[in-house]
Formats: structure tokens, sequence, C-alpha cells
């Protein structure tokens, strides 16, 4: 699969699962991941399928997508933006950015992950 393509499947199957089953995330993780949310760290599947749902019932709509090989060719850096509907109040507008690290043949977890939430100025 080409890096557009696997950034394509990935983005799609984590926001499904996060609106739906966050706990279906658990395996995109390792024990090394890390994700920062609005400024807070949280390290491993625990903490972060923790941290996912505190944040309650969600919708995510995907606006943009942008791909680009990371640090070698087992690794992708994907950034999106899109809105993000929280218990149900107006969309709010996000960005996400990933690392994706290969562990097999299109198989890949999530190494880096940072989200923030676009307000208004």
């Amino acid at each position: 699969m080409s890096a557009e393509e696997v950034a394509k499947a990935f983005t799609s199957h984590f926001y499904q699962a996060f609106d739906s089953n966050v706990d279906s995330l658990a395996g995109l993780f390792q024990a090394q991941s890390m994700m920062t949310f609005e400024g807070q760290q949280f390290m491993g599947p625990q903490a972060i399928i923790g941290k996912l749902k505190q944040v309650g019932q969600v919708q995510h709509q995907v606006k943009s997508m942008d791909v680009q090989p990371s640090t070698s060719a087992s690794a992708l850096i994907i950034f999106v933006t899109g809105t993000i509907k929280i218990g149900g109040d107006n969309p709010l507008h996000f960005s996400e950015f990933f690392q994706l690290v290969s562990t097999g043949q299109n198989q890949y977890y999530v190494h880096n992950s940072v989200m923030r939430l676009n307000y208004g100025l």
C-alpha cells in the first residue's frame, strides 16, 4: 500500500472507532506510544485509552489529511484537520498529528499523537 492509502485507511478506522468504541483503539498503541491531548501527555495504551474515554461521546468529521514519510521508510507522519462534536454540542475544529511506525507489512502502531482543539480567536 502507498503512504496515502495507509493514511486514508488509518484515519478512517481511527475516527470511526473513536466515535463508536474507544476500547477498540487499544491495539493501535504500544507501551512506548505517547499522546498529547490539549497539552496533557499520556503514555501507553491504558493511559491513552483512559484519556480518550474521558472525552465522552464524540463524532468526528475529517476535512483534510496530509501524509509524509517520516524518519525511515517504515514510519509515516499524518496530519488531520476536521470537526468534532463532544456530547452533542456544536462542532469544534480540531487538528491532530500522528506518527505511525510499521510492525510488519501494512501493519502500523501509533508511536505519537498530538491533538488540539482549534478555538476561534
